[in-house]
């Protein structure tokens, strides 16, 4: 073993480093299978001094640091490049809970605790953590804040950098900044903790945070809704709102290619029992208090909506099985797709009031390449964020299509800037963007983004290649 993987193994223990290349394979790929990279090391420190200490033994021997959660992302933000100089510190490790406030509301946990851990932390004292993402079994706190996660809830709760009150993390020189404020006011400065969230590792580890807690949800009622079209589930949307209130927690659209691909591939999916369209809507509202109130609002704003001919079939949930059957379409999209094969994603946001102008002109404008293209759109269309996937039902076609991404996404990204959208909703830029975001940020905005990058990281040992490419 050279001289500074020994390092790493006394200051951290020899279980905590993975050289073995069968061991180290997992961590090495990303989920989608894109992305193939290579690494030194695999580093799993136990806590936070752990991972100051690796992180200061790769800072004076120069070496890069690929921070890694779950490894869940879609973007190859986490997974290291293939030239084989960096080191991947794996947060598994760092799973603990290490404080509950019921009384103010908080969580302080470390960034390996699964998304489900949190949220089952949160149960325990009969509270709830909002954020709900099909990965929350398997992703990370950590990679949550480095991706500002979003979701399904964001619609009532924000995305994940307003769910978070502090953080600690692991500077690029081996310092720990304690952030870990429990507080909702404090008008100190700058708002540090806001530059991690969203920054990929780029500029340090995120190794705990404080996050913010909410009533316990006593009912929730689920509806899947076929809907003529976009333009009237933006309008339906409106008409939930205005009868519900912010007790409308998730509005997802879902469109007809994309509940084909999760029948056929997801054991256990079974169609809604409404007839076939090429567009629906799953709705949820759900409240802290009695449900009755809540079910008979739900039920006649659904029935206003269908005398203006918004909805033309619906099914409300049940009971709590139905319930999960019907999110279990929603949420499985991304994995069927998998399964189906490889397509070009595009994770894009729009005003929600925009949303049906770009589905109408992109279709024209792709069609008008690929007349045979596959389109599968889903999202958090509540929000303004579609998932807008492009394939061939065909391998070898479909392979000379992927082949063209770099024209399919000029056409897609080029539609979603004139609306005034973002390239990026909620997976980031990772790998997959770092070179694209540079048409559509303006000089200022990325002259603004590397120079916190280089007065963080001047070394540029955190997680390069990712987000700005350096």
């Amino acid at each position: 073993m050279g001289s500074f993987l020994q390092g790493l193994a006394d200051a951290l223990g020899a279980e905590a480093l993975i050289t073995a290349p069968d061991d180290m394979a997992p961590y090495l790929r990303d989920w989608r299978g894109r992305y193939q990279g290579s690494a030194r090391a695999i580093v799993c420190p136990r806590d936070t001094p752990g991972v100051a200490a690796a992180v200061r033994l790769c800072a004076q021997a120069g070496v890069p640091i690929v921070p890694q959660g779950g490894n869940t992302g879609l973007c190859g933000g986490a997974t290291p490049l293939p030239d084989g100089r960096a080191v991947v510190i794996s947060l598994s490790r760092l799973n603990r809970v290490r404080a509950i406030d019921p009384l103010n509301n908080t969580l302080c946990v470390e960034a390996g605790c699964t998304l489900a851990a949190v949220q089952t932390a949160a149960e325990s004292v009969d509270r709830l953590f909002p954020l709900s993402l099909a990965s929350e079994g398997s992703c990370q706190v950590g990679g949550n804040l480095s991706t500002n996660a979003g979701g399904v809830q964001v619609l009532r709760y924000g995305n994940t950098r307003e769910l978070v009150l502090g953080i600690e993390a692991v500077l690029p020189d081996g310092r720990v900044w304690d952030g870990l404020r429990a507080l909702r006011k404090d008008n100190t400065g700058y708002d540090l903790k806001q530059l991690f969230i969203g920054a990929e590792g780029t500029l340090g580890v995120i190794t705990a945070a404080v996050l913010k807690l909410f009533p316990a949800l006593r009912c929730r009622e689920v509806a899947w809704l076929t809907v003529p079209g976009p333009a009237a589930a933006v309008a339906l949307l409106g008409r939930l709102r205005s009868a519900c209130g912010d007790r409308v927690t998730a509005f997802e659209i879902i469109g007809h290619e994309a509940l084909t691909l999760v029948l056929r591939h997801i054991p256990g999916a079974r169609a809604p029992a409404v007839g076939t369209a090429a567009w629906s809507v799953l709705a949820e509202v759900a409240d802290a208090r009695d449900g009755s109130a809540l079910r008979e609002a739900f039920e006649e704003a659904l029935a206003a909506a269908g005398a203006e001919g918004l909805v033309t079939d619906a099914v409300i949930a049940g009971s709590l099985a139905q319930a999960q059957s019907l999110w279990l379409l929603r949420e499985s999209i991304s994995e069927a797709q998998r399964i189906e094969g490889v397509s070009i994603k595009h994770d894009i946001s729009i005003p929600v009031s925009r949303i049906p102008a770009f589905l109408e002109r992109a279709d024209v404008l792709l069609r008008a390449v690929w007349p045979e293209l596959r389109i599968v759109v889903f999202g958090h269309i509540g929000d303004g964020n579609l998932h807008y996937n492009l394939s061939h039902a065909g391998a070898q076609v479909n392979r000379d299509f992927i082949a063209e991404s770099e024209k399919a996404n000029r056409v897609v990204h080029d539609l979603v800037a004139d609306l005034g959208g973002s390239i990026s909703a909620e997976h980031g830029l990772g790998q997959l963007k770092r070179d694209e975001i540079r048409r559509y940020k303006s000089s200022v905005e990325l002259d603004l983004m590397l120079a916190v990058k280089r007065a963080i990281d001047p070394r540029g040992l955190m997680n390069p290649g990712k987000v700005l490419g350096l």
